[in-house]
C-alpha cells in the first residue's frame, strides 16, 4: 500500500494538469488522476463516481476550480 498523497503533492497535480481549466470551468469540480486525465463537471458526487469508476479508488485528487478547497466534504457509508 502507498502513501496516501500530501496537500502539496495533490496541490502540484492541480497546478499541472487543473490550472488551465480555471478560464472556462471557473467554480465547477475537477477529478484529476495523478497521470493527468480530468474529469469536470457540476455536482460533486457524480464527478467523484466516475473518477473511481475510470481512475480507481484513492488515484486521483478532487478541486473545485478556482478554488483553494472543496467546500464539501463526504463520508462514504459502507
Amino acid at each position: 500500500m502507498s502513501e496516501p498523497m500530501t496537500v502539496k503533492e495533490a496541490d502540484e497535480v492541480y497546478e499541472r494538469h487543473g490550472k488551465s481549466l480555471e478560464k472556462n470551468h471557473y467554480g465547477e469540480y475537477a477529478a484529476i488522476s495523478l497521470d493527468g486525465r480530468v474529469i469536470v463537471g457540476k455536482n460533486d458526487i457524480e464527478v467523484v463516481d466516475q473518477a473511481i469508476q475510470e481512475f480507481g479508488s484513492g488515484n486521483f485528487v478532487l478541486y473545485r476550480v478556482g478554488y483553494k478547497y472543496v467546500d464539501k466534504i463526504r463520508q462514504a457509508v459502507c
